[in-house]
């Protein structure tokens, strides 16, 4: 499964794919405008694999394109009683506002990392902090949205845990989102179990990743 595209001026692009034998993969990804120059993201990895993690991967799916104004914690909230009754799912949301901001909220274990040009090489600016919980089954109680800021040009990775492995010096921020994604697939999905990337960044000119870092 490969999507991509702009929202305003906000390039994404996603790569995943089911685990190596199965139809269906229960991990899944939401790119919505919600106006004003904002875009929410969101990766969802429904619990374990197959129809079952799907259906829980699809109900905070349809929770998030309907409620999309909403601040994350409470859509967290919306997308943990929407899947009550199955599996549940980690699930990570993102949001680039207008200005040079990104708010992100995660519960489970979807990788959120921010990377930027360093001297010579990416390096990562902000990595989401994590709860522990399942969303659909148990849902912290200390919600936490964290704001980070973005500059033109930086890149927000958001992945399953069906991707492993160190990829962020092999990334070429030079490259389309949909060249990124694609190639971290192809390069870090493990064969245990659905797999999915996103990657997203406010149009901009990227910094020469030779350049000393400011």
């Amino acid at each position: 499964m490969h999507d991509d595209g702009y929202v305003g001026a906000v390039e994404w692009a996603v790569a995943g794919r089911a685990l190596p034998g199965q139809r269906v993969s229960g991990d899944r990804s939401v790119v919505l405008d919600t106006g004003g120059g904002s875009v929410l993201f969101a990766v969802l990895d429904g619990l374990g694999h197959g129809p079952a993690a799907a259906d829980a991967a699809d109900r905070a799916v349809q929770v998030l394109s309907e409620n999309r104004a909403e601040p994350l914690d409470v859509l967290m909230v919306m997308c943990h009683r929407a899947m009550a009754d199955t599996r549940g799912a980690a699930v990570s949301l993102a949001l680039f506002d207008a200005g040079d901001r990104l708010q992100w909220l995660g519960v489970g274990n979807v990788d959120c990392r921010v990377i930027g040009a360093g001297p010579g090489k990416p390096v990562v600016r902000a990595t989401a902090l994590l709860t522990g919980g399942i969303v659909g089954y148990l849902l912290p109680s200390n919600l936490q949205t964290q704001t980070v800021p973005v500059r033109p040009g930086d890149l927000l990775v958001m992945a399953t845990d069906g991707i492993v492995g160190e990829m962020v010096e092999r990334i070429d921020l030079r490259a389309p989102t949909v060249e990124i994604s694609r190639a971290v697939l192809a390069g870090h999905a493990k064969d245990t179990d659905d797999a999915l990337v996103l990657t997203a960044r406010r149009r901009g000119a990227v910094p020469d990743p030779g350049a000393a870092a400011v």
